[in-house]
């Protein structure tokens, strides 16, 4: 089956309240290709390796959640921008990226999908009365030790992460927020979180941790951001009928 691209895009950017949010990079439509859509690959980046894969697979659309135009990178179509861009219209693929609100959604989003693998109640925003919600607190169904959560994280994702003890104490409530998020790690202290769970971390971080005695695991950016754009892709193949192909282009940040 298919669907126009104006049909999914009008769909997708309901599905994920887009307006509500301001971003960082255009939300939507980046690159338009032909106008009718059967096969939707998946990934978290844009990147050459992932419209290669779209190419030979002969997708009609990208859908990632990296994509490109970000305020204050170069704005020529050059270099490797070019290239990239060249791909997509030399073949008529379609290129739509979703930032932040793939993030926030409460069942489709990097967050919420996260949670569930992981085995975390979500309660509530990191940031209190925020909505749409980027970050979350939950907790877990019964407390655990630092080194049983860390070892979930690491049979879940795939790849061991690195983890900062701040203390001794166990975990049952867990902050989290997907991808480059580490400096939010203020927001799960003032929720009095046990863990505050990101994908990247950075030299600071490992001294607020150790200080303020809160856990905290970097479990890599692309790590933590897998599962929202494959949950958007196999829910857009249900409603629609649509081919879907999630292609994971390794990435050890």
């Amino acid at each position: 089956m298919s669907t126009t691209l104006k049909e999914l895009q009008t769909y997708i950017d309901q599905l994920l309240e887009v307006p509500r949010f301001k971003d960082y990079c255009p939300n939507g439509l980046q690159v338009e290709g032909r106008p009718e859509i059967s096969r939707v690959l998946t990934g978290v980046t844009a990147s050459q390796a992932l419209l290669d894969e779209a190419v030979q697979w002969q997708a009609d659309l990208v859908l990632v959640h990296h994509g490109y135009f970000w305020k204050g990178e170069a704005e020529p179509i050059t270099g490797i921008k070019r290239r990239r861009i060249q791909t997509l219209l030399a073949a008529d693929i379609n290129l739509m990226a979703y930032h932040l609100p793939l993030d926030a959604h409460p069942t489709l989003g990097n967050n919420a999908q996260l949670a569930q693998l992981l085995g975390i109640q979500m309660e509530g925003p990191l940031s209190p009365g925020e909505s749409p919600a980027i970050g979350n607190v939950g907790t877990l169904a019964s407390p655990m030790t630092l080194q049983a959560f860390e070892a979930r994280v690491a049979e879940v994702l795939q790849r061991e992460p690195q983890t900062i003890a701040g203390g001794d104490h166990t975990i049952e409530r867990v902050a989290w927020c997907t991808g480059a998020a580490e400096r939010m790690i203020d927001l799960a202290l003032a929720q009095d979180a046990d863990l505050y769970l990101s994908g990247e971390i950075s030299e600071p971080v490992v001294h607020v941790a150790r200080e303020a005695g809160i856990h905290y695991i970097g479990a890599g950016h692309h790590a933590t951001e897998r599962y929202g754009v494959q949950a958007l892709g196999e829910h857009l193949a249900a409603e629609f009928g649509l081919e879907h192909r999630f292609v994971d282009i390794d990435n050890p940040v």
